[in-house]
C-alpha cells in the first residue's frame, strides 16, 4: 500500500507507533474534556459526571465492585466517590438483595437531573466543535472508538504472551 511502510499492514501490526500515537491523542482528548466539564461545572469532576453517565447508560443499579471494575479503579476510590454523589442526594446505596454484604448504587431523579444539566451546560462547547472544518461527524467516529473500546474491554485482563 503506497504511503505506508514496508512491512506494515492496515492495522499498524507491523509497527506499533501509530497506536501509541493513536491513544496520546485519546488521553489529551480526555485530559482536555476533562478539564472542560470541571470549568463548566465547577466543584465536580468528570469522575463523578462518569457514575452517573453509567447508570444512565446502564439502565439499572449497579454494586460498587462492579463500578470500580467498570472505571479500573481500585474500590475504595469508587466508594469514596459514590459517597460524594450519594451526599450530594445524586445516587442511593441500598442493601444488596442478592448478597447482604453489598451495596446497589442507584440513580436519583436528582441524579439524573444533574446530568441533563450538565449535558445542556457543555452544548454550547460540543456545537462549536461542529463549526471546526476538517473535524469528522462524530457519528462517523463512533462505530470505530466503539469497536476500539469493545476490544480493549474484552481483552483488559488478559496478559500478553511472551
Amino acid at each position: 500500500m503506497a504511503g505506508r511502510p514496508a512491512g506494515q499492514d492496515s492495522k499498524g501490526a507491523g509497527d506499533p507507533r501509530p497506536w501509541f500515537s493513536l491513544f496520546t491523542e485519546i488521553g489529551i482528548i480526555a485530559q482536555l474534556s476533562a478539564a472542560a466539564f470541571e470549568a463548566e461545572m465547577p466543584g465536580w469532576l468528570v469522575s463523578q459526571f462518569g457514575v452517573l453517565q453509567h447508570l444512565v447508560l446502564r439502565g439499572d443499579g449497579a454494586t460498587p465492585l462492579e463500578l470500580a471494575r467498570a472505571f479500573q479503579v481500585p474500590k475504595t476510590t469508587m466508594t469514596h466517590t459514590l459517597k460524594l454523589l450519594e451526599g450530594r442526594g445524586m445516587v442511593t446505596l441500598s442493601p444488596n438483595p442478592a448478597d447482604g454484604r453489598s451495596k446497589i448504587v442507584r440513580l436519583t431523579p436528582a441524579g439524573a437531573a444533574f446530568r441533563e444539566e450538565a449535558i445542556g451546560r457543555l452544548s454550547l462547547r460540543m456545537t462549536r466543535l461542529a463549526e471546526h472544518p476538517g473535524l469528522a461527524d462524530p457519528q462517523d467516529l463512533l462505530p470505530q472508538l466503539r469497536a476500539l473500546r469493545e476490544v480493549l474491554d474484552a481483552t483488559r485482563d488478559e496478559k500478553p504472551e511472551g
